[in-house]
């Protein structure tokens, strides 16, 4: 059902509900979902916060996600410990509608509207134990990387990355992800001793996960079997999730 909408600069932005559901959609581009009173979405949003899970020691200080949408990312990671989380959106409207519709709002959360590039050439603060890449755009309908993830791009995040820290990056395909330069220039690479992949069966996307001290495929596994109830993790373990370890060579495109 759709609850609300404008459209600003040429561009249409729909706020839609199915059940108690918010979605996001912009020039028909689906940018998020979420339930007021739960973490998990079910969706492809869940797989940029799951990977705390994959962390030998989940517990994060400061988090940082660049492309906010409508805060999905961030409401998780706040759900799950994040001290804080700072969001970095280009589009003023969708900061809006992060606030409005999808409760983006409260302590340890904080939202700046600027360019990514720029605001991190200028950011002097502490570094993030934890960061998302979540930078994408629209083309004809549909979903695209707005910043490649080449060397310049790469260097400019793993600046604002602490020692320890995890790097999470979106991508339309697994073929975009193979071409990033965190598989392809081994200088880079080495700044992590794991990688994985992570796909939702419903999605084309292929969410690259780089960490330093990582558990297993198996200790992740059990640790989402092992969650206590009540454990704001619980639900976001049900989000079916394909774990695939990475190499800088051997990764093939469908």
């Amino acid at each position: 059902m759709l609850i609300w909408s404008r459209t600003r600069g040429g561009t249409r932005y729909e706020v839609r509900t199915a059940g108690r559901v918010h979605r996001l959609y912009t020039d028909g581009i689906f940018h998020s979902q979420a339930h007021p009173e739960r973490l998990a979405t079910g969706h492809l949003w869940d797989l940029f916060s799951l990977p705390v899970l994959l962390r030998r020691d989940p517990v994060i200080g400061r988090a940082l996600v660049l492309g906010v949408g409508g805060g999905t990312a961030l409401r998780q990671l706040r759900g799950l410990g994040a001290e804080s989380v700072d969001g970095v959106e280009l589009d003023p409207m969708h900061l809006r509608i992060a606030r409005c519709f999808f409760g983006l709002t409260g302590p340890g959360i904080r939202l700046h509207r600027a360019d990514a590039r720029d605001w991190l050439a200028r950011h002097r603060g502490p570094k993030f134990d934890y960061l998302v890449d979540d930078l994408f755009g629209g083309e004809d309908g549909e979903p695209r990387r707005a910043i490649p993830v080449d060397g310049p791009w790469v260097r400019q995040l793993l600046r604002h990355l602490a020692p320890g820290g995890t790097l999470v990056i979106n991508f339309p395909g697994v073929c975009e992800l193979q071409a990033c330069a965190l598989l392809r220039q081994a200088t880079l690479r080495q700044r992590f001793s794991r990688a994985w992949m992570l796909q939702h069966p419903r999605y084309d996307n292929a969410v690259g996960v780089f960490l330093q001290d990582a558990l297993t495929a198996r200790g992740y596994r059990q640790r989402l079997a092992r969650l206590p109830a009540g454990h704001p993790a619980r639900g976001l373990a049900r989000t079916p999730v394909r774990l695939r370890r990475l190499e800088p060579v051997g990764l093939r495109c469908p």
